[in-house]
């Protein structure tokens, strides 16, 4: 036998040098070594492969909430949002995201493909998973679903990972989508399309906390017990921890949906103007987004100035002088998860959302009130959560829950 060293190169010149046999046998022995060394690469593939097309058709066999026109109606009440905290949309959503983001980009063909499917929630969720691990090979299949697919949905995600990879030859067809049918697919077109412009793609953070997504801590937070602890950054990337404010103040968190949401930015006027009114009573109010960086400052008026179809003037300028709290970037919802926010709930403007869920701890880090709603407006106002702090009573009658 001969012994090759595997520190060094295989050369054809020195191993027919060094070879005892004919010429042809050692062509053969060098083409056998060659194969055994890819071997376990073309395994790990394979494996790859069949991990993700496991998860996709996990996906098909689940039966979804109806989706149509970009909003999901519970299939009971027939009405926009998902009454039920027992439904398992939002955990097959998430865990299907987790397990093809783990899967890496030796799954990607097997999400190109996924991008055909005649199941939209396989579609947009093989777009998302693309996105967040930044596929540069998918980027003709997703330019392809954003201008021909019928789910306004999987158009609108097919916009958000184009302008996650951030190659910027896709800025021709995210510009061509901004006359899109439908004003969300225009929405994410026109956020794509500045994030390529300005170098804006999906943070590795992104990546790495889909894939460390720990099933054990979903809905683990419970009320009178204390608040599971977390560090999150802000929009400027400074950390926040929730400790360090045990002793000092109350705290309210408070998971929102996105910058398109109306209601999230009535909230936020709210929090603006009773400022002085959380000053004086020792309350901390921080808002949380389950997205990246980049759409975090979005929503705080420190990107783009998005044209909204619900409001007249730009939020941006009041945002930037009147932003008084933290608003954090809950990547994959890895906190949210703990506190029963849902990740991926249902779609709200053609894009899966979390519940719109809200925290109050105390001083001591106990949680006095946990809520999760099931559609948007589901929750208190900023002012009855203030005033829940302030009385010590967290009782709330919830008018517009979904029964």
């Amino acid at each position: 036998m001969i012994a090759m060293n595997s520190a060094l190169p295989i050369s054809p010149s020195r191993t027919f040098a060094l070879c005892p046999l004919s010429f042809m046998n050692c062509r053969q022995l060098l083409t056998t070594a060659i194969v055994l060394t890819a071997l376990p690469l073309l395994s790990a593939t394979a494996q790859t492969s069949d991990g993700a097309a496991s998860v996709l058709a996990r996906i098909r066999a689940h039966e979804f909430q109806p989706t149509r026109d970009g909003f999901t109606a519970d299939r009971a009440l027939k009405k926009p949002g998902v009454a039920s905290l027992e439904d398992t949309d939002w955990k097959v959503r998430t865990l299907a995201v987790r397990d093809l983001v783990k899967s890496g980009n030796d799954a990607a063909p097997v999400l190109i493909a996924a991008l055909g499917d005649e199941n939209p929630h396989v579609r947009y969720l093989s777009a998302m998973a693309l996105g967040i691990l930044r596929s540069a090979s998918a980027v003709p299949a997703l330019e392809n679903s954003l201008r021909e697919d019928k789910d306004s949905t999987v158009r609108s995600q097919a916009a958000i990972a184009l302008g996650q990879i951030g190659e910027k030859p896709s800025l021709a067809a995210v510009r061509a989508a901004k006359a899109d049918p439908d004003r969300d697919v225009q929405h994410q077109a026109e956020l794509a399309a500045y994030a390529l412009e300005h170098n804006k793609p999906a943070t590795p953070e992104l990546a790495r906390a889909w894939a460390n997504l720990d099933e054990s801590t979903f809905q683990t937070a419970r009320t009178g017990t204390t608040a599971p602890d977390f560090t999150l950054p802000d929009t400027e990337e400074h950390d926040w921890k929730l400790s360090n404010f045990k002793g000092k103040k109350h705290v309210i968190l408070i998971w929102i949906f996105a910058d398109w949401c109306p209601v999230c930015h009535g909230e936020f006027r709210e929090l603006m103007d009773l400022r002085k009114e959380f000053e004086a009573a020792d309350i901390q109010p921080i808002t949380l987004e389950c997205h990246d960086l980049f759409p975090t400052r979005v929503m705080v008026g420190k990107e783009l100035d998005p044209k909204y179809w619900f409001a007249k003037q730009s939020f941006q300028e009041n945002y930037t002088k009147n932003i008084w709290w933290p608003h954090l970037a809950d990547r994959a919802a890895t906190v949210g998860v703990q506190y029963g926010v849902q990740p991926m709930t249902f779609a709200v403007h053609a894009e899966f959302i979390n519940r719109p869920s809200v925290a109050i701890v105390d001083k001591e880090g106990v949680i006095r009130f946990l809520y999760q709603g099931t559609f948007w407006g589901d929750r208190p106002s900023i002012h009855q959560l203030l005033e829940m702090v302030k009385s010590g009573n967290y009782a709330f009658d919830a008018p517009k829950r979904l029964q």
